[in-house]
């Protein structure tokens, strides 16, 4: 489905600046703080650019005026000694503002009051839409224009009729001018209809709220939403683009938030003023929203999205397949009998992760080609017992196979040999109090384990040639066929159909999908692990499983449990 309407029906129109009520307030107060009381109340009622009313009263604090604040307003103690208490004057406020937009100069101040006043009386804030002038000038007046935006100073600019004077009622008529010369402005900017101004006071551009009619008719389903733009390409052939790729469990809804002020990010504006259509996918499943959205966007590289754009960016780590393995760092996997160990997503977390098994074995770590025919000189790390040497005929190899069979089963099956071997070392730098090593050490650890449970769920579900699993979704169940790693169906079965016989259909019609390469699944890393999360979630049923989905015992460990295996059972964490 693409959408690339401008133009509004009449029930997207809002409520027109023209007709609609607003009331502008003003308060004047004992001061700023929580402890702060009301001390005058005055408000404008204007509609159409005509005043309907006014309302003005002092008020008591039952609190003493501090002396800056009556010389700034003129209010004594014995002005307000006789008037009316603010649970007296809230009520009969809010009944002369019912049905208006509230309006005030810096509006968090004077609404900011009254919400608690209404609080301490128990009675439910009306849920007025609220616009503030200083807001509103910061997007239409600039500096050359004006200063600053202070009341004062607008009223200057605008050469109202009568100055603010630090007065409740005076300054709440000065702003009924203000805003209406600024509504004047923002006229010429597409502003017509309350829900525009509030949005153009939270910083969203015409242009944005102009494309907010392009979520009318998405559906209010799960799926997958694209925004393309119709742009010339290098040879100036304009082709569609796919600028950003979402996913969401209502279209509708997340498609119209880009076009309010909930979307904050500033590249989410460019994207939207370079847009000129979306695109949208229904989905069946929420899983297939997700697998859908990283597809597209390894697809597409869309110049907006910033993860899961280059899924072929992972590293590994290799036991090479030579005469005296060694370990290695790679992009790939190759079906070359080689042990592979990932996927890792920043060179800097494998290297952390090779440490750890050179800690734990003594595997050489130069990168020559050695043979038991040519033999050299060892290296310091044979010197210092990090390395058996085999460069120098001290091992042959078939001791030295012994150390790479280990180091293979602390990839594939065992990790608790990798995360006890620095038990000593580890020990000792507690007990000389070295935190900082002691926990770069841990979390050397720390980065292996983790690796070691993503490379088991990756791996289970690698080699699994086909499983078929459902959870109950209201309405219905949601049913998923997963082929090596790879989601190759996904459907519902909708309440009253037999569970059962829709998975059966939905077996028939999946995707085909041949055996990957060992140690790899079918789809990108990032795929199968959405897969894995959703099998691993809360009422998942598995149907059908052809072939193996289980980790080795110790094929990885609990974090939690980490400290316990690196240092003992009696023995503590370090910490920082």
């Amino acid at each position: 489905m693409t959408s690339t309407a401008l133009q509004p029906s009449f029930e997207d129109l809002g409520r027109p600046l023209a007709t609609t009520p607003f009331v502008v307030v003003d308060l004047e107060t004992t001061g700023a703080g929580a402890d702060a009381s009301i001390t005058e109340v005055g408000a404008v009622r204007v509609c159409g650019g005509e005043v309907e009313g006014e309302f003005q009263t002092l008020v008591n604090p039952h609190a003493h005026i501090p002396p800056l604040v009556s010389v700034l307003t003129g209010i004594t103690d014995a002005m307000v000694a006789d008037a009316p208490r603010v649970d007296q004057v809230v009520p009969p406020f809010l009944e002369f503002a019912r049905g208006a937009v509230l309006v005030a100069h810096n509006a968090g101040f004077d609404v900011g009051f009254l919400k608690r006043a209404c609080a301490a009386q128990e009675l439910a804030w009306p849920g007025f839409g609220v616009v503030d002038t200083v807001a509103l000038a910061r997007g239409v007046l600039t500096r050359d224009e004006v200063p600053n935006v202070k009341l004062a100073t607008l009223a200057r600019h605008f050469r109202v009729a009568e100055p603010p004077n630090h007065r409740a009622l005076t300054d709440a008529r000065a702003t009924v001018e203000v805003l209406h010369k600024l509504l004047e402005r923002v006229g010429n900017l597409g502003v017509s209809t309350v829900e525009d101004l509030l949005e153009f006071t939270r910083g969203v551009s015409p242009e944005r709220r102009a494309k907010r009619t392009w979520a009318k008719d998405v559906p209010a389903e799960p799926g997958v939403y694209r925004f393309v733009a119709d742009l010339p390409d290098r040879d100036g052939t304009v082709r569609r683009q796919v600028l950003y790729v979402g996913k969401s469990v209502n279209l509708r809804a997340r498609v119209g938030s880009y076009f309010t002020a909930a979307e904050k990010r500033p590249r989410m504006e460019e994207m939207v003023r370079i847009a000129t259509g979306v695109e949208t996918t229904v989905c069946r499943t929420p899983l297939e929203a997700e697998v859908l959205e990283l597809r597209l966007i390894a697809a597409h590289a869309p110049r907006y999205n910033r993860r899961s754009k280059f899924p072929e960016r992972q590293q590994w780590i290799k036991l090479t397949v030579e005469p005296f393995p060694r370990l290695s760092l790679v992009r790939r996997v190759a079906d070359d009998g080689a042990s592979y160990f990932g996927p890792f997503s920043r060179r800097r977390t494998a290297e952390q992760a090779m440490l750890a098994l050179y800690e734990a074995f003594p595997i050489r770590q130069c990168t020559g080609r050695l043979s038991e025919r040519r033999l050299g000189s060892r290296c310091a790390l044979g010197d210092l017992g990090k390395c058996l040497a085999p460069c120098d005929g001290s091992v042959g190899r078939a001791e030295y196979n012994h150390v790479t069979d280990a180091v293979r089963d602390g990839l594939t099956i065992d990790v608790r040999a990798v995360v006890r071997a620095p038990r000593a070392r580890l020990a000792r730098l507690v007990e000389q109090e070295r935190f900082e090593e002691a926990e770069r050490l841990t979390a050397r650890l720390r980065t292996f384990v983790r690796a070691s449970t993503r490379a088991r769920r990756i791996g289970a579900l690698a080699g699994c040639a086909q499983l078929v699993a459902v959870r109950r979704a209201e309405p219905g169940w949601e049913v998923h066929v997963i082929r090596y790693g790879r989601l190759a169906a996904a459907t519902r079965a909708r309440p009253g159909e037999s569970v059962p016989g829709v998975a059966r259909d939905a077996v028939a019609a999946a995707e085909q999908v041949e055996r990957p390469v060992p140690g790899l699944p079918a789809a990108t890393i990032e795929e199968t692990e959405r897969v894995a999360a959703w099998l691993e979630t809360p009422g998942v049923r598995l149907i059908d499983v052809d072939g193996e989905w289980g980790w080795p015992l110790h094929g990885t460990i609990a974090e939690d449990d980490l400290p316990r295996l690196a240092l003992g059972p009696a023995a503590s964490p370090p910490s920082t």
